[in-house]
């Protein structure tokens, strides 16, 4: 699905060139919530949802605080024009454990696995790009790691890649009143709430930070890493050139992560055991950071590469890296689009369930 790889084919295209690493102020920003119920964890709620805008995470909610809490300090003023907002949030989010309780059990069941650790994730969103005003819109399931059925918001049907979900694919495209509140929250509804998040927080969402950029090497035959943390946005590349050409070959780039504060860390390791000596300085790594037009680069000099060779620096990086990227599977869901509604109820929209936290009511 598109949203699972979204932030591995970012970076692919960046270094592609496919997308221009060196950009005006315009970008495509980004709406997304994941709701994940879980089943046999004993350590999580029950039930979790998080917002992010443009991959920030702006509102949490979970089973055990019934509570949608802002997470960044602009998402605070929502409620200058909108009093109720954090109310409605709060009443209309806390029906939804009684479902998820009901559909992962029928979910567990249809698929014959009634034990076990199972999570249960549904996540919608819209895409809206500020310079073309296009806008796109997704709606997925899944369940423990497999694809369910997603919407197809052009061609107004669902796929369904399980011959299960086949049942509910056709029960959603017949009912075309369900196909209409779908297409109007996400060419309408969603992209208005994305501009006016987008808005209130473009002093910390439309800004630019460059990183600290070091090279780190473990041992002397392990590869050279060129780490940058720090960084924002997300939209950056980083690799390695010889002479000014691009390097391709001894080299493994590594995965973009968030750090506690909301920027990124990325990485690049290239690996010099079969280079001469004299031949380092022909090295270099490069970071490109969309919106900045200056690069930052980094000479391949072995007198400024840090090692943990007596002195252990890489161990807070490891560390800091390994709990980013919990954090990180934590909000995703583990990666997985969860299906929700397929035991052909339908629920009756709740008054109080009508903030833009919980849109897609009258589900099947």
């Amino acid at each position: 699905m598109k949203m699972k790889r979204k932030r591995k084919m970012l970076l692919f295209l960046l270094l592609l060139g496919i997308v221009g690493p060196h950009c005006t102020s315009a970008r495509t920003h980004s709406l997304t919530y994941f709701h994940t119920v879980s089943s046999g964890v004993t350590t999580l709620p029950e039930f979790v949802v998080v917002g992010l805008v443009d991959d920030v995470e702006t509102v949490h909610y979970d089973s055990n605080t019934k509570r949608a809490e802002p997470k960044q300090d602009w998402m605070k003023n929502i409620t200058d024009g909108d009093t109720r907002y954090w109310e409605r949030a709060d009443s209309g989010l806390s029906e939804y454990p009684a479902y998820f309780k009901v559909d992962i059990e029928t979910v567990k069941q249809r698929l014959n696995q009634t034990g076990g650790v199972h999570i249960f994730q549904w996540m919608y969103g819209c895409e809206w790009d500020d310079e073309t005003g296009e806008v796109k819109g997704y709606h997925q399931y899944g369940f423990d790691g497999e694809d369910f059925i997603a919407l197809d918001l052009k061609t107004e049907t669902y796929i369904a890649p399980r011959p299960e979900a086949v049942l509910t694919k056709l029960k959603w495209e017949k009912d075309k009143a369900w196909m209409a509140q779908q297409k109007n929250y996400f060419t309408q509804i969603c992209p208005d709430y994305l501009k006016k998040y987008v808005n209130l927080g473009r002093s910390s969402l439309m800004r630019t930070e460059m990183p600290s950029v070091s090279l780190l090497q473990k041992s002397p035959s392990s590869p050279v890493s060129c780490h940058a943390t720090g960084f924002y946005p997300d939209r950056a590349a980083m690799f390695w050139t010889r002479d000014g050409e691009q390097l391709h070959d001894n080299v493994d780039p590594g995965e973009m992560l968030p750090n506690h504060d909301g920027s990124f860390q990325m990485s690049v390791a290239l690996n010099v055991s079969s280079f001469p000596a004299d031949h380092w300085g022909k090295y270099r790594c490069v970071f490109q950071l969309s919106g900045v037009k200056e690069d930052h680069v980094i000479v391949l000099d072995p007198a400024g590469i840090r090692t943990n060779r007596g002195n252990p620096l890489l161990l807070p990086l490891t560390i800091g890296a390994a709990v980013a990227a919990l954090a990180l599977l934590l909000i995703a869901g583990v990666g997985l689009l969860v299906y929700r509604k397929w035991n052909g109820k339908k629920n009756t929209p709740s008054p109080a369930s009508s903030a833009e936290l919980t849109p897609l009511e009258g589900q099947h």
